[in-house]
């Protein structure tokens, strides 16, 4: 057993302690005397694969009630129950998730913007319009009254006040660049505190993406997008750069303004076009999907989905389907890998910082999707990379950092080891002393050169 998150009762008399298996499909709430340690178990959330980590405990009316987010219907969505952990009413609901408007982690549910106990009001951001755009909302205590408050469309990342009468809310879309701005909680405009210089803006003459849907092979529409040069020409032929991630609810494919359009840039400044797909699982549009990866994490139900999408782009009359690559970093290292040994699509692909057998990762990630090996065995064998890494197709080119302590090197080496078993050659550029994300500014520079010259040589 784990204890995942703690939190004071408002009475500051008890503390609420949550606790995992060592499975992670099952997630105790304890509440425990702070002086004589007496406990009593308030209810258990439960999931046939894997329960997410919630940090959406909150306690109203004095302590008597407390709202809570769970999954069990195959959707985040908010329940209220008595202190006593009997459930009183579902408050959100519909075949759409709650989700946190931005800094969590993937695996971390946090959906409650605020909560205004005096006037029975919830706060949250959601998918409710769409998969790919997250807005607030509110909603009143017994599920009655939901309002959307985010006007534009896109994403909106939302900071309440504490006496929850003011919001600040971070906007973007994949055609403006993050606005701050200053609300009232009933959505009206106050000020816009930050924007970007429309006028220097204009001048980088950016490339914006086209977002639509591909059809996976049992009709389920996947979402893309693909960027094109600003002289696009229908009747050529252009190599195609596909960025991936994979993993359950790690969407790329979102209405908002990403850093890395600066780089696909670049990419598209050098006669290359690019494109993003998520997997179903990635997609974070249910439970119920991220759960067909279970026991099977970086297994056939991601690649399948990422082999649909790229031969629906080879089918584009304006790609060159002989030249197509693949790269991503970390989970999107390890789904390059995935695709260019259990796929021959990809010409060419770069791996970052990437986990080639989950034997080699931490438990809380890898063993809520794969359980223990000795749970799981025939898991961890069919999606080992290293295993698979004599079946490599096109060239690559492996990334990691010495010092990363995310993602051991151990995972590079292993498969490297493999490929020089197999006598199969491969590019390799080792950072040292960079972590996991290969952050500083010198190293992100001549990675992302090292990364364009190895595109103009392989693709």
């Amino acid at each position: 057993m784990n204890i995942i998150r703690v939190n004071w009762l408002p009475d500051s008399k008890q503390i609420a302690v949550q606790t995992m298996n060592r499975m992670q499909d099952q997630l105790d709430i304890f509440f425990a005397d702070k002086i004589s340690g007496k406990v009593k178990l308030i209810f258990k959330e439960t999931d046939p694969c894997w329960v997410n980590i919630s940090d959406d405990l909150h306690f109203i009316k004095n302590g008597k009630e407390f709202l809570w987010v769970s999954e069990r219907s195959g959707y985040a969505h908010i329940y209220r129950y008595s202190i006593d952990g009997t459930l009183i009413n579902q408050i959100t609901k519909g075949d759409w998730a709650v989700v946190a408007s931005g800094g969590s982690a993937y695996w971390v549910r946090k959906a409650i913007s605020a909560v205004d106990d005096k006037n029975d009001i919830i706060y949250f951001t959601a998918q409710e319009k769409a998969a790919t755009e997250k807005y607030l909302y509110k909603i009143k205590y017994d599920g009655t009254g939901m309002k959307r408050l985010s006007a534009e469309e896109g994403t909106h990342a939302i900071n309440f006040s504490p006496d929850t009468k003011y919001y600040f809310d971070t906007y973007s879309n994949i055609k403006t660049p993050p606005v701050l701005s200053l609300y009232k909680n009933d959505g009206k405009l106050i000020n816009q505190l930050g924007s970007y210089d429309t006028q220097k803006f204009s001048a980088l003459d950016l490339q914006r993406p086209e977002q639509f849907t591909i059809p996976a092979r049992d009709g389920f529409p996947l979402p893309a997008e693909i960027m094109k040069p600003k002289d696009f020409d229908p009747n050529k032929k252009y190599p195609l750069i596909i960025y991936v991630y994979g993993g359950p609810s790690a969407p790329q494919v979102l209405n908002r303004w990403r850093g890395s359009v600066y780089y696909d840039q670049v990419l598209l400044d050098n006669g290359y076009l690019v494109a993003l797909v998520d997997p179903r699982i990635s997609a974070a549009i249910s439970k119920k999907l991220e759960n067909l990866a279970n026991l099977q994490l970086g297994g056939a139900v991601e690649l399948n989905d990422l082999v649909d999408g790229v031969k629906w782009f080879k089918k584009q009359s304006y790609i060159d389907s002989s030249r197509v690559g693949v790269w991503g970093w970390s989970g999107g290292g390890t789904f390059t890998m995935n695709a260019m040994t259990g796929s021959k699509e990809f010409k060419a692909g770069i791996a970052v910082a990437a986990v080639t057998d989950w034997h080699f990762y931490d438990t809380k990630f890898g063993e809520s999707v794969m359980k223990t090996p000795d749970v799981n065995p025939e898991g961890y064998e069919s999606t080992s990379l290293v295993k698979r890494a004599k079946n490599l197709h096109g060239r690559l080119m492996i990334v990691h950092g010495s010092y990363d302590d995310n993602v051991h090197p151990q995972n590079a080496y292993a498969f490297m080891d493999e490929l020089i078993k197999a006598n199969i050659m491969f590019d390799l550029m080792i950072y040292p002393m960079r972590m996991h994300g290969i952050s500083d500014r010198p190293a992100q520079i001549h990675l992302y050169n090292k990364m364009l010259e190895f595109w103009k040589n392989n693709l």
